[in-house]
């Protein structure tokens, strides 16, 4: 029944792109895709906040704060099983990936993704796991806009725009915050965007907010009505916070590396891998509840008039009307809540670091702001300290400061807090991008030699294919011959260089026709001079694993047209800086989203 409406769908939006032009239909295409974004969000979020209100009530009756550390142990060998079991033994984690499709496989995302992530997150994070939902929706919303795109075929350029309203449409669901939506899949993913490609992806941002609002229950979005006016006498704290996050954002990168890199390395079964892992961090879950799932509802707890509450059936219950007791408890969490996270990743979970990164700035800002307070140095907001947290933290550690900025200005309800919040995202960009080249999302990609940045004309080389623009027809010499077979070759080929190798194909130097131009009318020269007599050492040479960037930054340093290429260390053919620049050009055509 419900394959047969789907098909009586599809129909129907086969037949409005027959009779609209490309343009609408892609109009239409946003608005679909923002409804389907916007529904897998409910779907996840429901889930995820019906686990963790059961699990709260439950604590609640009968006072056992390990029931919270079981549930992640069951929804990470869970997720282990669907894995394995249900989706070939593989799922791609990250919104890195949709950056690899976009530049790599033409904006092509397999079709499992449209469901992989949002079974798999759920049991994950639903269940308990100290991570996020959003970059599991992002891929999804990703993957429908990619998918939706192939099966009414459009062009390259139409994917890869698609995709983006598929994750516009995600973020801007999960948090209600339509302008975080299109600035994160602008500023984060599709860099290359021209200002019109704006229109669709704002429709489906809008479509998603609006679906979500209506649908999902208001409890369960991270949002607040609670705000305090900005006093420009904090100035200097506010300054003070975004060095914090700027530094608490590096070590949560490298950390979380660190953890991940270590359970990749671990030679044990996927199984036994995943036990492991969710046992430590059903550990830190015991010691630490607030650790449990999203987070989201402690972020409020903080924020509100009694952030005690954290301290209710916890091992430290009895102190929660202790000030020090407290600010020590939300330190002590914010510090380990990296390794919560890796472990829930690291050990076969799935999920993402947003939401752990507006967890780690709103514990921060908290602390800082009421340690502030209590030594009796000033009197700090700590509600808009901790709002203003979550910005920098999520600015240093994605490098979006714009997403950061509008996210946390749309969930309070007003731009009050603008300054502060421009304020504490650009210097934490600053610190952490000074630190760290890459994102967390990129940094995977960076390692395996495809990172891409918001530097346009390195997103392009690192697309192009080396092996497509090197010429291995070129003609070689030897240089033991004279000058009479190069004249011969040069009168029956459009070469104007030539490489000179020896018997075992061993590069030896190169001829360019410029320098030999006075000799070769000469007859008596041709004939008695040696091409090693005229050859030159080239002045630089190139790998054929070596990457477009590399053989441009060459080209730019030598000044010369021609550079020969080697394989094995054996001479393979040559580059033409003017070739390559074609392709450059033709890839930056294809790539322009307008």
């Amino acid at each position: 029944m419900l394959k047969k409406y789907f098909r009586r769908l599809e129909s129907i939006i086969a037949l409005a792109q027959s009779l609209m032009t490309p343009k609408q239909f892609i109009f239409l295409s946003s608005v679909l895709i923002g409804i389907s974004c916007s529904l897998a969000v409910i779907i996840l979020k429901t889930f995820a906040h019906s686990v963790f209100s059961f699990a709260t009530y439950i604590n609640g009756i009968l006072k056992l704060s390990f029931i919270n550390s079981i549930l992640p142990i069951i929804g990470i060998l869970l997720t282990v099983f669907v894995i394995k079991r249900v989706l070939n033994g593989k799922i791609e984690k990250g919104t890195s990936q949709i950056l690899y499709a976009v530049a790599k496989k033409a904006s092509i995302i397999p079709k499992k993704q449209m469901y992989a992530q949002i079974i798999t997150s759920s049991l994950t994070v639903g269940l308990g796991g100290s991570a996020g939902l959003e970059s599991p929706i992002v891929i999804t919303g990703a993957a429908f806009g990619s998918n939706f795109a192939q099966n009414y075929k459009l062009q390259y350029k139409d994917r890869t725009l698609l995709i983006g309203c598929g994750v516009a449409a995600g973020i801007s669901a999960a948090f209600n915050a339509p302008i975080a939506g299109v600035l994160f899949a602008i500023e984060v993913l599709l860099v290359d965007v021209s200002i019109s490609a704006f229109t669709p992806i704002m429709i489906s941002a809008a479509t998603g907010a609006l679906v979500s609002a209506i649908v999902l229950d208001e409890t369960i979005l991270l949002s607040f009505k609670t705000q305090q006016t900005f006093d420009y006498h904090n100035i200097p704290f506010y300054v003070f916070l975004g060095v914090l996050t700027g530094l608490t954002a590096i070590y949560y990168s490298r950390n979380f590396q660190r953890v991940e890199h270590y359970f990749s390395k671990l030679e044990i079964g996927p199984y036994k891998k995943a036990f492991i892992g969710s046992s430590l961090l059903a550990i830190l879950i015991f010691i630490f509840p607030t650790l449990f799932g999203e987070g989201y509802e402690s972020i409020k707890t903080l924020s509100e008039t009694d952030p005690g509450k954290l301290l209710d059936n916890t091992l430290f219950a009895d102190f929660r009307n202790n000030n020090w007791v407290l600010l020590l408890f939300i330190g002590a969490t914010m510090m380990v809540k990296v390794f919560a996270s890796a472990l829930t990743l690291g050990s076969g979970g799935n999920g993402g670091n947003f939401a752990p990164s507006l967890f780690l700035g709103s514990y921060l800002g908290y602390f800082f702001s009421k340690f502030i307070t209590l030594i009796g140095l000033s009197k700090l907001p700590i509600g808009n300290f901790t709002m203003v947290g979550m910005a920098g933290i999520l600015s240093g550690l994605f490098h979006a400061p714009l997403t950061a900025i509008f996210l946390i200005a749309e969930i309070t309800g007003g731009y009050g807090l603008m300054i502060p919040l421009m304020i504490v995202s650009s210097i934490s960009f600053a610190i952490s991008k000074r630190f760290e080249k890459y994102s967390l999302d990129v940094k995977g990609l960076a390692k395996k030699g495809h990172a891409f940045t918001s530097n346009k004309d390195s997103n392009i080389l690192s697309t192009l294919d080396i092996d497509s623009i090197i010429q291995c027809d070129y003609l070689t010499v030897h240089p033991d011959e004279n000058l009479g077979k190069l004249v011969d070759l040069i009168s029956h080929s459009n070469q104007v260089v030539f490489a000179v190798v020896d018997h075992e194909k061993d590069l030896v130097g190169i001829v360019h026709f410029n320098d030999i131009r006075e000799i070769i009318f000469n007859a008596y020269r041709v004939k008695y001079t040696l091409i090693k007599d005229v050859m030159k050492i080239p002045q630089a040479t190139i790998s054929s694993y070596d990457s477009m960037e590399i053989v441009m930054s060459k080209f730019e340093r030598t000044k010369t047209a021609f550079l020969p290429v080697l394989r094995n260390e054996k001479y393979y053919g040559i580059i033409s800086k003017s070739i390559a620049l074609e392709a450059y050009r033709t890839k930056l055509r294809s790539m322009t989203i307008e």
